[in-house]
């Protein structure tokens, strides 16, 4: 019988606080990406893999939490996918500095401005979390700016593309050509997850006000 009251009683509080800690260890990761692409550094691979794998952690316990909850503060379909798109940023994150690993793709000044732009996304992102239950508006202003920024962050993956396919040389530059676009992409693809992010916090937003 406790279990089933405990289903219907409301957990603002542990949703909330669980898709910040996602926002949180997203931006924390970001930071990582920017510090990895300026050094290759191994230990900051590392750094990003822990991070990402406790994102995940907290992911699988939004999960559990969503399952033993029948009434939400929110749409529950909102916070899963919130939670589902904040994760995929990360995962991104992670997935290019894997793949530079693996491949030892060198850095360019591409990869620099876009990471930044990233990075920036993944801040307004967090900041829309932290306003989202107290001040609706502003995390409407946040995830507004996120949005502004996947499109920067779309105009420099194209000029990327533009230049990488530029000229081919011989073999071994389209192969590397080939391995630079993997890593791209993997951004572009965070970019559009954190549009998507916001798009729903610009939905929670409407369906609060």
């Amino acid at each position: 019988m406790n279990r089933i009251r405990n289903m219907f009683r409301p957990r603002p509080n542990n949703f909330l606080k669980l898709l910040n800690q996602q926002s949180e260890l997203t931006l924390r990761g970001m930071d990582g990406l920017i510090v990895y692409i300026q050094g290759h550094d191994p230990a900051v691979a590392q750094q990003v893999t822990e991070i990402e794998k406790e994102a995940d952690e907290v992911r699988r316990i939004l999960i559990a939490e969503l399952n033993q909850t029948f009434v939400t503060p929110i749409d529950r379909e909102d916070i899963f996918a919130l939670s589902r798109t904040i994760d995929d940023v990360l995962d991104y994150a992670y997935s290019t500095v894997v793949e530079m690993e693996i491949l030892k793709v060198q850095s360019t000044t591409f990869l620099q401005r876009i990471a930044s732009l990233l990075r920036d996304a993944a801040y307004e992102l967090n900041l829309a979390m932290q306003r989202l239950e107290a001040h609706p508006g502003v995390a409407n202003d946040h995830a507004q700016r996120a949005k502004a920024l996947e499109n920067r962050v779309e105009d420099v993956y194209r000029e990327a593309i533009a230049a990488l396919f530029s000229g081919p040389q011989d073999l071994q530059h389209v192969v590397e050509m080939l391995k630079m676009r993997e890593v791209y992409r993997h951004l572009s693809n965070a970019a559009d997850r954190g549009d998507q992010a916001a798009n729903v916090i610009c939905d929670i937003v409407v369906k609060m006000t």
